[in-house]
Parts: C-alpha cells; sequence; structure tokens
C-alpha cells in the first residue's frame, strides 16, 4: 500500500489555493483539490515521476503537476512506502525563496 504524508506547510496551501480558486469558481477549487489528492495518490505509486530539484538543504526533493492545473507544483519527497508532500505552489511564485526557508518554518 502507497501511503501519502502531508507536511503542515502542504496542508496550508491547500487551503490557501483553495480559497484562491473558491473567489473565482467554487466549482474550480473542489476540482482542484481533488486532482491534488489524486495526483498525490499516483505520485506515492510512482515516486519517482517528477522531475529532480535542488534546493538549499532539500535533497531528494522532486516536482510535479497537479493533474488539470498545469499551473500548481507538488513539492515531494519519496520515502519508503509512497510520498512526503512537503509544498503544493503556484509555478509563478519565488519557488527558490519559498523552499529554501529553515527547516524549523519549512516543517
Amino acid at each position: 500500500m502507497s501511503r501519502v504524508l502531508k507536511k503542515s506547510k502542504a496542508l496550508r496551501d491547500l487551503t490557501k489555493n483553495g480559497r484562491y480558486l473558491a473567489k473565482e469558481n467554487p466549482l474550480v477549487a473542489e476540482r482542484f483539490l481533488v486532482a491534488a489528492e489524486r495526483t498525490f495518490g499516483e505520485l506515492a505509486r510512482h515516486p519517482h515521476l517528477g522531475r529532480e530539484r535542488h534546493f538549499q538543504r532539500r535533497t531528494g526533493m522532486r516536482s510535479w503537476r497537479v493533474d488539470g492545473f498545469d499551473d500548481y507544483l507538488i513539492f515531494y519527497r519519496p520515502i519508503l512506502d509512497g510520498v512526503e508532500i512537503y509544498r503544493v505552489i503556484h509555478g509563478a511564485r519565488d519557488l527558490g525563496r519559498l523552499l529554501t526557508r529553515s527547516r524549523k518554518r519549512y516543517d
């Protein structure tokens, strides 16, 4: 069985992204959240799908797009029996800044 662990920052990202999308269209926000969960499951089954990313102190980080929402990137790390989801960020944001903060603020 494949496991998906979501860090607290990823949960906050999902909430913020969902709220942002809901301002324009609540149905799109719901589709986004469902698509994100579906994509997490796919990554858990195939944890090396994503592209390797290199951020300061973030070894093993990978990224993959939310299915159907190509502007949103999932940053995750493969673990023994699945994936650990760190962030779900719009690609237009300053990814380097968001992903290189200290570990204490990141988790």
